[in-house]
């Protein structure tokens, strides 16, 4: 089994201390920083563009796991890359060609990740496993933090790992949505091996919260 690892989500973050607040999360033993964009339209919310990614990263060594909730996704990947992502999660509904779009993340240098929501079967994959990185499993339905976990996703993670580990692939399974230290460990136990949790971790002290987290799982 991979190393756990945590991605706190700047989604639950004083936002008008984004920069102060991901240093923090650096700080505190985060081993990456997960990124969501929302565009209003694929999703029913708004958050950041490249701009404040490219501003933010300045400032953090760490990788920024970026997951792009955005339609039509493709218009956008050069200027996210550019912006200084290093790792690109899109989703199958959010483009006509996923292989395509995965080829066009690898091809400027950066991660690809593909999401599965909740009702997104993994066939949706199958032109691409072998391609990518990451696969992000949605254990809550996506645009708003603060969502109750949905364990119905985790024989997903399950499958999802034995193709994996059958095939031999180098493939990240992440999990996002409700994660907190009771769901935690039931998600690792599916087969994730990187958390994403917001709520819970800004939740006191970042530093104790990120270390909890990934000892409970």
């Amino acid at each position: 089994m991979k190393k756990i690892q945590i991605s706190p989500s700047i989604l639950s973050a004083d936002f008008s201390q984004l920069g102060n607040e991901i240093k923090r999360l650096e700080e505190g033993g985060a081993d990456m920083i997960h990124v969501d964009v929302m565009d209003g339209h694929f999703v029913p919310n708004l958050t950041i563009g490249p701009p404040i990614i490219k501003a933010l990263k300045k400032n953090c060594s760490i990788q920024f796991d970026v997951h792009l909730m955005i339609s039509p996704v493709e218009k956008y990947i050069k200027a996210f890359a550019d912006a200084g992502s290093d790792i690109i999660t899109i989703h199958p509904e959010a483009t006509d060609n996923l292989k395509r779009a995965v080829g066009t993340i690898k091809s400027l240098g950066k991660k690809a990740g593909v999401s599965l929501n909740p009702k997104t079967h993994i066939s949706a994959l199958k032109d691409v496993i072998n391609d990518i990185d990451l696969i992000l499993i949605m254990s809550v339905n996506p645009g708003f933090a603060g969502q109750s976990f949905m364990g119905e996703v985790l024989p997903k993670v399950t499958e999802l790992r034995k193709i994996i580990n059958d095939k031999k692939l180098k493939i990240d399974i992440e999990i996002d949505g409700g994660i907190n230290f009771e769901t935690a460990p039931l998600a690792v136990k599916a087969g994730a091996n990187i958390l994403v949790s917001g709520t819970t971790i800004f939740s006191g002290s970042l530093k104790d919260n990120i270390q909890k987290l990934r000892n409970c799982a």
